[in-house]
């Protein structure tokens, strides 16, 4: 994901003047999208295992009032019923439990690389590349630390991550 973002000023090789910008664009507004459904599907998953013993019907209700918190401006009206059920989409909620967070946690992580080579790319760069050269070697706090970036995944951050896409973006 870090790497998605660093290379945006080489997209050049692949895309025309008028579509490189529109691809960035996309490129960030998945992410935000991304990060929106992230936040569903782990709502989600921590309001499962809390409640054991709910109905079907239970599930779909709380998925359809999750994806209206977190899920942006998209109206369903005509449709949820769909949107009770749209979660089955998501396979890691069947065979791998609370792993999905993960993918919310590396691209805070890659939005945090990203807006510190706005800055300076060299030196976003060189602490980036330190922190792949430690692989699986060391404790994901220590992975941020050695990136140059903080390891927090609370609002702070999250709200960080969002004004810098909102700042680029707008």
């Amino acid at each position: 994901m870090s790497m998605e973002l660093l290379t945006h000023p080489h997209w050049d090789v692949f895309y025309s003047r008028e579509d490189l910008e529109r691809a960035r664009r996309q490129h960030l507004e998945g992410i935000v999208t991304l990060l929106t459904w992230i936040a569903t599907v782990d709502a989600f998953q921590h309001w499962i295992y809390t409640h054991p013993g709910h109905t079907s019907e239970e599930r779909a209700k709380v998925w359809a009032e999750l994806r209206r918190r977190f899920g942006g401006i998209v109206d369903w009206e005509g449709y949820e019923e769909v949107l009770g059920w749209e979660w089955h989409r998501q396979l890691h909620i069947f065979l791998y439990p609370f792993y999905y967070i993960e993918y919310g946690i590396a691209q805070l992580g890659a939005l945090g690389i990203w807006e510190k080579a706005q800055r300076d790319r060299a030196g976003a760069l060189e602490a980036y590349k330190r922190a792949l050269s430690l692989g699986g070697s060391r404790p994901l706090p220590e992975l941020f630390r050695a990136a140059g970036i903080e390891f927090d995944l609370g609002e702070r951050s999250v709200s960080r991550a969002g004004a810098l896409l909102r700042d680029v973006l707008l």
